[in-house]
């Protein structure tokens, strides 16, 4: 018999709004001190790639379908925010990390953490960008096609999940989210879900090089 898939989870904020306020206070923090602006939606600017760029048709391997009961899930985590009920995350000053992201409360496995935003590039007008945060949104059979989310200037939460060191017997071990691309009605999203259950007080981590082997992670704690 073939294995049921397993649905996506939308997130679970605090109750108290008071905490809430604390956990989008902290995000605020973290964006001001990187020079960079609050966006939830990737963001397309007449500099850089149009909107019409992003299909996912064009994916070097195709991409997963999201499902119709999936996509419900991602609207409601939306929904939700647009209410000010935010993921139960807070963002942290580490001194030898920089901003990382801690869960605020317990999260199950497959809950939906966030989508990766910011504005989306030519992956070709972005190879000697000296970013840290660029992610692979579209991996086209035709390179000056493949796209990237930039979260320089306009980005949330996600631009502060730290990565895993790749080259670290314990770098898998701490790894608690993963990064999924999907096709969402006919374009390419990014999200980051829960990879198994995230206890309080847990740091976030995800593998940067989950598709291409080109993040330098010598460094990362």
């Amino acid at each position: 018999m073939a294995k049921k898939k397993r649905k996506l989870l939308p997130f679970n904020p605090s109750e108290d709004p008071n905490r809430r306020l604390e956990q989008m206070a902290s995000l605020a923090t973290a964006l001001m001190a990187t020079g960079s602006i609050f966006s939830n939606e990737l963001t397309y600017t007449s500099t850089m790639a149009p909107r019409s760029a992003n299909r996912a048709s064009l994916e070097r391997e195709g991409m997963q379908v999201m499902s119709k009961e999936d996509i419900e899930a991602l609207n409601l985590c939306k929904k939700m925010m647009g209410r000010g009920e935010w993921p139960p995350l807070l963002v942290v000053f580490d001194s030898k990390e920089g901003f990382t992201v801690e869960a605020d409360r317990f999260i199950k496995d497959l809950t939906i953490i966030t989508e990766y935003v910011g504005d989306v590039d030519y992956l070709e007008n972005r190879e000697h960008d000296d970013g840290d945060s660029m992610m692979t949104l579209l991996s086209a059979e035709d390179p000056s096609k493949s796209l990237v989310i930039c979260p320089d200037k306009r980005s949330n939460i996600a631009r502060f999940i730290s990565g895993i060191n790749n080259h670290s017997p314990d770098g898998k071990k701490k790894q608690n989210v993963k990064c999924v691309r999907f096709n969402v009605d006919g374009e390419c999203r990014v999200l980051l879900i829960a990879s198994r259950e995230i206890r309080k007080g847990e740091r976030l981590y995800y593998d940067y090089n989950g598709y291409e082997q080109e993040y330098p992670t010598h460094h990362f704690v």
